[in-house]
């Protein structure tokens, strides 16, 4: 299955860069996007499409910190329809999660996920169908995104506790200081953001029950026509944050997503799939993800997609790749390579 996000979401991203002196025609061009269907609305485009374009933007600007910064994403984070739901929910939890219920809107590529620790929120942003590692640059937008995103909803100063992301440290720390304004960690498990319990409470401004119930109605018709499983689709995200705590059973997932085993079974089975037929392949999915970001063993793999033994993840890796992990990494790598030398790709800007 092809992940892919949405062109609204991508034009913001697009004319982000462009706001910051980037030369976009040539931009778009070297990462192999028409320009015309940036306002196609009914456009896609794949998940390494668009981590190829962050990494030729990042190059050329020689700006390491590109898009780290509040008031750009505040100003070019398209959320199209998905932020009316957002503005109608009640609290900042609510508008959270209600991105969370509607994000393949905006991206099949995204996951998302809220954890509750010490009554604080974890909000977790991640990406997964890619076969090439995620720039950095990409990964930290979303967490900038997200405080944002609080901010403009709630109409106040939302203050993050504590950021959290999935790459090392850069070299230069001083804009992550400068745009979060709080403790922060790397090379962690997760890229996260942590939000006090009393700013997750906030009531918004804008809270309308009617007009969400509106807009959720609006939110469903979407989804029923951009895809075509959507039960599937549900037990395929829900199996992409649960997996790196183990395999979980079809009971378990269907509690997840508020509905009884029977029910699950029932419309798996009427869309021609099973529970394990897609625990299967997002197993075979995130294993390809991981295996594209070299900071990960094959042990620390094998665990993330819920395997306790290594000779089970090994055979079945063959059965998905036909090679061994190790050698799919190595064809991975060459092939970047190849790709690298690209003239598109190489084409600097005048």
């Amino acid at each position: 299955m092809k992940r892919t996000s949405s062109s609204f979401w991508v034009k913001g991203v697009v004319d982000m860069f462009g706001s910051q002196g980037l030369d976009v025609e040539r931009l778009l061009l070297a990462a192999h996007i028409q320009p015309a269907d940036l306002v196609d609305a009914s456009a896609r485009f794949g998940v390494d499409q668009i981590s190829r374009l962050w990494s030729l933007a990042v190059e050329w600007s020689g700006n390491e910190a590109l898009g780290l910064d509040l008031q750009l994403a505040g100003r070019f984070g398209s959320f199209d329809a998905v932020a009316h739901a957002m503005i109608s929910s009640t609290t900042l939890a609510n508008a959270m999660d209600n991105l969370g219920r509607y994000l393949v809107l905006i991206s099949d590529a995204t996951t998302y996920d809220r954890h509750v620790e010490n009554a604080n929120s974890w909000v977790s942003l991640g990406h997964t169908g890619n076969a090439h590692q995620i720039p950095p640059q990409r990964t930290a937008y979303g967490m900038v995104i997200l405080v944002a995103l609080s901010r403009w909803l709630t109409h106040t100063e939302v203050q993050p506790l504590e950021v959290r992301f999935e790459f090392p440290a850069p070299r230069n720390l001083f804009p992550y200081k400068a745009t979060f304004q709080c403790p922060m960690r790397f090379n962690q498990p997760s890229s996260s953001v942590l939000f006090s319990e009393r700013d997750m409470a906030l009531l918004l401004p804008t809270r309308n029950p009617t007009l969400l119930d509106l807009h959720a109605r609006y939110m469903q018709e979407q989804l029923s026509v951009l895809v075509d499983a959507p039960a599937s689709q549900r037990v395929r995200d829900a199996l992409s944050r649960c997996l790196m705590h183990g395999e979980p059973l079809r009971q378990t997932i269907a509690a997840k997503l508020s509905i009884s085993d029977r029910t699950l079974q029932r419309r798996l089975q009427a869309e021609n799939t099973s529970f394990q037929q897609l625990l299967d392949s997002v197993r075979s999915e995130l294993t390809k993800k991981y295996l594209a970001d070299v900071r990960y063993s094959l042990q620390e793999i094998a665990g993330s997609v819920g395997f306790v033994d290594d000779s089970n993840f090994y055979r079945a890796c063959k059965r998905w790749l036909g090679v061994s992990p190790g050698q799919y990494r190595k064809n991975m790598a060459l092939q970047y390579q190849t790709e690298a030398q690209d003239p598109a790709t190489n084409a600097q800007p005048k």
